[in-house]
């Protein structure tokens, strides 16, 4: 009964928002659902732009918490309330619903748009299941480490370039009492757990997300271990902290947050000029930087109130006038590669990603499957406050793991 409260509420929110049952009017305003609650006043802004562009409005309803969200649209899959558009994610969670025919199918609109070249066709590869495309990007993002240039400036410190120097920049910050890393025991906890082992060795990486490599294979252990030994050596925050990472980085309580680019608008909402660098392989022998790559998607329901008009929106999203004003407003950069990049160092990374300088990693968030993924936050969220419990962890991972792959090789 607690967990159906929120959605209940949603739902009833919902049916007001819509109005109930389309009366077979073409609609002019279209609500979109999304887990970026933060985001409110930026997707009102684009709900004006798109009334003048080709007359469809768009009002937000932001949620904060995750689970709730996801339970919510799932519903909405059962009832006759449904959004007009809808964030989601790629990955298992995007081919759970596809495979559900819950999502509209996107094919045309990204055919034209990579004809345009307002859509790549790398980008295209986490949108397509069975070989059609699903929803168009809502943002996309490429992780590193953001870092407070007033502590590092303080402490004579510089972006380091190897891991070597990574870990001379935390022991700096540690002989000055300060925490060098951001960490948390939620939905974030798999943060360092992807940056480590791709950085280490990102084809068992990628067999690890494919069911190809055991949590329990000694080069998993190894990166645990490694995570473990930093864990014990003081460089990270307290991740029972509840302090949005934002305001604790603006505060002085950390030097470094390792997140999405899409974190630059957590530093603009703030006026603070954060610094940003790639994180260094732990390997230096890789051919590449492993850089963690995600892509958002912007979706809408196969039964849509108004399919045209959703799709109208969609196809609207995708082009440089619209993404100009999304990306400059939120300070990120953009699925679309028209798009000039307000921020000089943003704007770089992007650009050397798009050039193959980095061997970009699909996010664990979205690389892993559902069912494992939920087992392993429990996991790394328990391991950051138990580092002794790795061993244990990695065991209940890839117990879930098994129980996964064993139907879906």
């Amino acid at each position: 009964m607690i967990r159906r409260t929120p959605i209940l509420i949603a739902a009833s929110v919902l049916l007001a928002a819509c109005g109930g049952t389309p009366t077979g009017q073409p609609k002019t305003e279209l609500t979109l659902y999304n887990d970026k609650g933060a985001w409110s006043k930026y997707f009102t802004e684009m709900g004006v732009l798109s009334k003048q562009h080709i007359g469809l409005g768009m009002k937000p309803v932001g949620y904060t918490d995750e689970p709730t969200y996801q339970a919510f649209i799932k519903a909405s899959f059962r009832t006759d309330v449904k959004p007009d558009l809808f964030t989601w994610q790629t990955g298992g969670l995007l081919k759970e619903i596809v495979g559900q025919k819950q999502v509209a199918e996107t094919t045309a609109i990204w055919q034209e748009a990579i004809k345009n070249g307002d859509l790549s066709e790398d980008v295209a590869t986490y949108y397509t299941v069975d070989g059609k495309q699903y929803c168009v990007p809502l943002n996309v993002a490429y992780w590193g480490m953001f870092y407070n240039k007033k502590i590092f400036d303080k402490h004579g410190l510089k972006p380091p370039t190897t891991w070597d120097e990574l870990v001379t920049v935390a022991e700096t910050l540690k002989k000055a009492d300060i925490k060098a890393f951001y960490h948390t025991s939620v939905l974030f906890s798999f943060v360092w757990f992807e940056q480590l082992l791709a950085g280490t060795d990102p084809d068992l990486y990628d067999r690890l997300s494919t069911g190809k490599a055991k949590y329990t294979d000694p080069g998993v252990v190894q990166v645990m271990e490694k995570w473990k030994s930093l864990i014990d050596a003081g460089y990270f925050s307290n991740p029972g902290d509840k302090t949005d990472p934002a305001d604790a980085l603006k505060n002085d309580k950390v030097a470094m947050v390792s997140f999405g680019t899409w974190f630059n608008t957590s530093m603009t909402q703030r006026n603070l000029d954060a610094g940003f660098f790639v994180i260094p392989n732990v390997n230096a022998s890789l051919p590449k930087t492993s850089m963690i790559f995600e892509s958002g998607p912007l979706c809408s329901l196969a039964k849509a109130p108004d399919p045209a008009a959703s799709m109208k929106y969609l196809k609207w999203w995708t082009t440089a006038q619209a993404q100009e004003k999304w990306s400059s407003a939120r300070g990120d950069v953009s699925a679309n590669p028209k798009v000039t990049i307000k921020s000089e160092v943003l704007g770089q990374v992007t650009k050397d990603a798009g050039s193959g300088k980095y061997r970009l990693v699909n996010r664990y968030f979205e690389a892993t499957p559902p069912p494992i993924l939920t087992a392993a936050l429990d996991g790394f969220g328990l391991f950051v406050t138990k580092p002794d419990s790795y061993r244990q962890v990695l065991e209940d991972i890839q117990k879930k793991a098994d129980e996964y792959w064993s139907t879906h090789q």
